[in-house]
């Protein structure tokens, strides 16, 4: 197959690629300060689709919402992300999050159901946002410092690591810890999944060690 990305490979490090949720598109995006999505083809032309320029603003992550309809961008050394509406063709700043303290706002996640949207902060918070609003609904903290999360297909909890090898679930409703566990001969915790069918908890460590659980386990043990 060609390079997805051949008709605008890009002059910098990529940080994201990622497949439309219901189209044949691919989006790139990195450190050129530039968002591009591709049509997908067999064994042909990969043709370019459209490029958004973010000026002073390389790319640290970006990921298409779960309807497909926008894009969200967050940079390097931003305290401030943009919305690519995808269907109106703008580019919207969302400049300051009310109730969010932050320098840097680096690392998200989306929720399953497209209902929300977890900024992992600095000193082990993490601030709750509605993906309609994009307002903040409400801040969690972790002990040490949390490196990665991840929302349950359900959309109903979340799973964060911290730094220092400990998980912690949170329930998305009450925004109550619902149990916390040691990611077992985790030096220092580096991301995390749940597997589709929610039966497993993959935890990862800048050890090389992926060490998998039963959710079932994670909630008691």
């Amino acid at each position: 197959c060609p390079p997805a990305n051949q008709e605008r490979f890009a002059n910098g490090k990529l940080v994201t690629v990622q497949f439309h949720p219901s189209a044949q598109v691919v989006m790139t995006a990195g450190h050129d300060r530039s968002v591009s999505l591709f049509q997908v083809k067999n064994f042909s032309l990969n043709p370019k689709i459209q490029s958004i320029y973010l000026e002073s603003f390389p790319i640290y992550k970006a990921h298409f919402s779960v309807d497909g309809e926008q894009v969200i961008a967050t940079g390097t050394h931003h305290s401030m992300f943009f919305v690519y509406d995808m269907m109106a063709g703008s580019i919207i700043p969302i400049p300051k999050v009310r109730g969010v303290e932050e320098k840097f706002l680096r690392n998200f996640e989306l929720s399953p159901d497209g209902s929300f949207m977890l900024l992992i902060g600095t000193s082990g918070y993490l601030h709750l946002l509605s993906m309609k609003t994009k307002e903040l609904i409400s801040t969690m903290k972790v002990n040490g410092r949390c490196t990665a999360s991840a929302f349950t297909p359900d959309s109903s909890k979340i799973y964060s690591y911290s730094k220092e090898g400990e998980v912690f679930i949170w329930d998305v409703r009450s925004r109550k810890s619902l149990h916390k566990f040691e990611d077992e001969g985790s030096l220092e915790g580096k991301c995390i999944a749940v597997s589709k069918n929610n039966q497993y908890v993959a935890c990862g460590s800048s050890s090389g060690v992926v060490n998998l659980y039963t959710t079932d386990a994670c909630l008691k043990e």
